[in-house]
């Protein structure tokens, strides 16, 4: 099993754990590590990496490019929501990576105000599943404030990890 699915399924198992998570901001989402071109916060989550002059790191500009491709329909362009579906750039300051995960690959239902809203499950969509942690890095970097709307105006190479990543998820 692959270390990336390894900490898909712990990652998943966080939120049963029911711990509580402070508002997530600047400074928590900073990068502290760097693993071949993907960047972690000092609590292991990955995160994103903006330079001064606006180039991004790769699963960034990944997940800004798989957001537009596979969420954006419900969550609106850069995800500022809809009528249909909530603001994850708002959202996504309140739940933790594992929460995400499990929302992404499980879906979810939302009933209030006599409307219901429901979340499809993408576990089995490869094109969504195999870049969740782009999407989480890029919907992260929206939500506090480091990553403004738009298509980012520069982008880092795309790192050998990441094409032997995406190699192994999609099956070529």
């Amino acid at each position: 099993m692959s270390v990336r699915k390894v900490v898909s399924v712990l990652a998943l198992l966080l939120p049963l754990a029911g711990f509580a998570q402070a508002a997530d901001d600047k400074q928590k989402a900073a990068a502290a590590t760097d693993e071949n071109g993907k960047y972690y916060d000092a609590e292991g989550n990955p995160t994103f990496k903006i330079e001064e002059d606006g180039t991004v790191d790769w699963y960034t500009f990944s997940g800004y490019r798989r957001y537009h491709s596979d969420c954006h329909v419900c969550h609106g362009p850069y995800g500022v929501g809809s009528s249909y579906a909530p603001a994850l750039s708002e959202t996504m300051k309140n739940i933790d990576y594992g929460t995400f995960l499990s929302i992404v690959a499980e879906g979810r239902k939302n009933l209030g105000a006599g409307k219901e809203n429901v979340m499809p499950a993408f576990g089995d969509n490869k094109n969504v599943y195999c870049y969740m942690d782009d999407l989480y890095v890029y919907l992260r970097a929206r939500a506090v404030g480091a990553a403004p709307r738009g298509r980012p105006p520069k982008k880092a190479e795309k790192p050998q990890a990441a094409k032997d990543e995406e190699a192994s998820c999609m099956g070529g």
